[in-house]
């Protein structure tokens, strides 16, 4: 039996040019090749406008977006076992309507 081969160590950097921002709505675009995510800022001027603000779009390949799929599910499963049953808000009439929003 051969031995389990080792993880790697893992080192995080930041680059010159990363930052953070907040999102309240993302877009998913999908094609044969890859994932999109268009990160957004949403916000209603009025009941019967909403706007959205796009900021980011993040390009993923369909394994890294299948990871990312599965981590996210992980992590909101260990947040709502902590917190408590995340409800989403229905869709009204004003909010635009995706495929994923």
């Amino acid at each position: 039996m051969s031995p389990t081969p080792q993880q790697p160590q893992l080192n995080l950097a930041q680059t010159a040019d990363y930052r953070e921002s907040y999102a309240n709505s993302v877009q998913v675009r999908v094609s044969v090749w890859d994932f999109q995510l268009v990160f957004g800022l949403a916000s209603s001027e009025s009941p019967e406008q909403v706007t959205i603000r796009n900021h980011q779009a993040i390009f993923l390949s369909p394994q890294q977006a299948k990871a990312l799929f599965n981590v996210l599910g992980q992590n909101i499963a260990q947040y709502e076992q902590a917190f408590g049953t995340l409800n989403l808000e229905p869709q009204t009439q004003n909010f635009p309507r995706g495929p994923v929003n």
